[in-house]
């Protein structure tokens, strides 16, 4: 299995469609924050956007076939670029979905909003590791590779909320959970971030390390062997993890390890002790106080607490209006 497919059976992530926007100029959207576990998408499929720094950097502008994700989920605004007063925008229910819409007639801005939903906890280790924004632009149908596989499922989705098909909820978010698996594919095979665990993984120099560390997480990886992997130098290989995750290997393992035991913990009857071998871990004490540090709480707490309700399931009940809401490597 390779480490991205093994990251997702770590930690499921549920995608939905909130919103399919067609706006004229003026427009104005602003979003957020939302709710903790979930990370936000947009995506563009006419007209363009602008999307403000919040820190107060360069605006980013979006084109049609760029998909944008926020996994810090911020507030967030994005607009026309014109300044001008926005016109009012008004929310009309479909069967499946939701269009927001305003009344101009110019040449409109024709928008994908939805969310990706991560159970608690493992949605910090997402943001831990991804990019405060992300964006990638899905090519032509007519091309090859992942950017052609994302633009024939955005293009999918774009079809299925031209109307009310049978079972289009289902569809939807099926198709948005889809979306985020292509998203970091595409953003791991591309330049699209310079930092974090897509960057690690798509540096074919570093990509060993991190494949054997998602593959054998119970194994006991030192520098110098993820180092031989990866035909470097123990000091290289550090370094390299710190430039471009700004953690150790030590980090990224433990935090593997402790996603995999909080997972074990809670769906199966294994012993506390069972479960620290599982993850590599000799001494069970050792294990309960690595797993106390990175979740707050013990095993044993951890194994009581209730199951989060925050969970997005497919065709649950359609969320609210989101639209203008406010050494060994590892112990």
């Amino acid at each position: 299995m390779d480490w991205l497919s093994r990251l997702f059976e770590m930690m499921p992530v549920r995608g939905r469609l909130d919103l399919r926007c067609s706006y004229s100029v003026p427009w104005r959207i602003e979003q957020g924050p939302g709710v903790t576990n979930e990370i936000p998408y947009h995506a563009v499929l006419a007209g363009s956007a602008i999307l403000d720094d919040a820190a107060g950097g360069q605006p980013l502008l979006l084109k049609p076939g760029d998909i944008l994700l926020l996994p810090g989920n911020p507030r967030h605004v994005m607009h026309d670029g014109s300044g001008a007063t926005p016109l009012p925008a008004r929310n009309r229910a479909a069967e499946n979905f939701t269009i927001s819409e305003n009344l101009g007639s110019d040449e409109r801005l024709d928008l994908l909003c939805g969310h990706f939903a991560i159970t608690p906890p493992h949605d910090r280790l997402l943001r831990n590791y991804l990019p405060p924004r992300l964006v990638v632009h899905a090519g032509t149908r007519a091309g090859k590779g992942t950017a052609a596989q994302l633009a024939g499922l955005v293009s999918l989705m774009r079809s299925e909320t031209a109307d009310d098909h049978l079972g289009g909820l289902a569809m939807l978010n099926a198709l948005s959970t889809a979306m985020f698996a292509l998203v970091l594919r595409l953003a791991s095979e591309t330049d699209a971030t310079s930092r974090g665990l897509l960057a690690l993984a798509g540096d074919p120099r570093l990509a060993p390390a991190v494949a054997a560390m998602f593959k054998e997480p119970a194994r006991a990886w030192s520098l110098p062997e993820l180092a031989r992997l990866c035909n470097m130098s123990r000091a290289t290989l550090a370094r390299q993890f710190q430039d471009k995750l700004g953690r150790s290997a030590s980090d990224l393992l433990t935090d593997i390890r402790m996603t995999l035991a909080a997972n074990e913990l809670k769906g199966s009857s294994l012993s506390t002790g069972a479960v620290a071998e599982m993850v590599g871990y000799q001494s069970e004490a050792a294990f309960q106080r690595a797993f106390k540090s990175h979740m707050g709480v013990t095993p044993a707490q951890w194994r009581k607490t209730r199951p989060p309700e925050q969970e997005v399931s497919l065709g649950s009940a359609a969320p609210a209006d989101r639209n203008g809401s406010s050494p060994t490597v590892g112990a």
